[in-house]
């Protein structure tokens, strides 16, 4: 025998939604952010390492597949690109759907591929979109050149921040450099700008001692410097890291030098509680918040970590919401 209950609060909705305080309705004021990657089947980088970064930044993350990489620890073997059409129909019907805060553009393939995104990236124009271009190296010579030239191109004009190492970043945007004094930071940015970027985050450039340095730049001006203490580890997926973090935090409405900063001091503690699962490349460790005691992981960088041009202390990890 059934019974019923005449308490509204038992009751659907008219409208199908959730109520305010329900458990589903605070999850839908989660911000979405889509990511354009490979899979990388080592988890160091591709859409794995987007996943736990973003996640860690308290953001959900819409993932579009658009290769499959073949690589271990130590090499990058191969890869396998999805069509322009898969790419296409996973994103659109993804956006039509879900609101979406932000976009990060990873590895995507093939110059179809980068010509697909672009256009996405185009038609909504009002997201914005944080490019990372990894060390391609392993690429034969022409496929490279093709895709470099097609994202030059095409996927540039769409983008806000760029991220990448710096000698990815010199080797790509000025290959003709023939200046004594290497670039700087502002001079990557300027040739980034030059096809339509606003700002660019370069990583790892050496500084005095051991230390690297990471700058954001316009053309006008190095917004903000990071100095790390460099680690005696070689890792793989840092970049992933770093531009998974901070089209995260944008996503959720951080200011562009606080994100970069907090995207910054994660990458710095991911990397510090790294570990080599295989036999080759070490890999940051995304989630390390959430094994062992906090302030030790806090205590353990903070001598090493200095921002210029941003109050570390405005922004530091923990206080992310997790």
């Amino acid at each position: 025998m059934s019974t019923s209950s005449n308490d509204p609060s038992d009751s659907p909705p008219a409208d199908g939604l959730p109520r305010e305080g329900n458990t589903i309705a605070q999850q839908l004021t989660l911000p979405c952010v889509l990511s354009f990657n490979a899979n990388d089947p080592t988890g160091a980088g591709g859409l794995a390492a987007d996943v736990a970064a973003m996640g860690s930044a308290s953001v959900h993350m819409l993932p579009i597949v658009t290769a499959v990489l073949i690589r271990d620890t130590t090499d990058t073997q191969d890869h396998v690109s999805l069509d322009e059409e898969a790419i296409t129909d996973q994103a659109r019907i993804v956006l039509e759907d879900i609101p979406v805060a932000s976009m990060k553009v990873g590895f995507l393939g093939s110059p179809e591929n980068v010509s697909a995104v672009a256009q996405i990236a185009n038609d909504y124009a009002d997201i914005p979109v944080v490019a990372y271009m990894p060390s391609l190296t392993w690429m034969d010579e022409l496929a490279l050149d093709a895709y470099l030239d097609a994202f030059t191109e095409l996927m540039l004009p769409q983008t806000a921040i760029l991220v990448g190492n710096y000698s990815t970043l010199c080797r790509w945007l000025l290959p003709d450099w023939d200046h004594e004094k290497p670039p700087s930071a502002r001079d990557v940015a300027r040739a980034a700008q030059a096809h339509g970027v606003s700002y660019t985050l370069v990583t790892g450039v050496n500084a005095p001692g051991q230390f690297l340095e990471n700058h954001l730049a316009s053309p006008e001006s190095v917004l903000a410097t990071a100095r790390f203490e460099r680690f005696d580890t070689t890792f793989m997926g840092a970049g992933e890291t770093l531009s998974a973090a901070l089209a995260a935090l944008l996503g959720a409405g951080e200011d562009l030098q606080n994100a970069c900063a907090e995207a910054l001091t994660y990458l710095d503690q991911s990397l510090d509680a790294g570990f080599a699962p295989g036999m080759g490349l070490a890999i940051p460790d995304r989630l390390f918040w959430g094994r062992g005691d906090e302030d030790e992981i806090t205590e353990s960088i903070e001598p090493e970590t200095t921002i210029e041009g941003i109050d570390l202390g405005d922004f530091p990890l923990d206080e992310t919401k997790h």
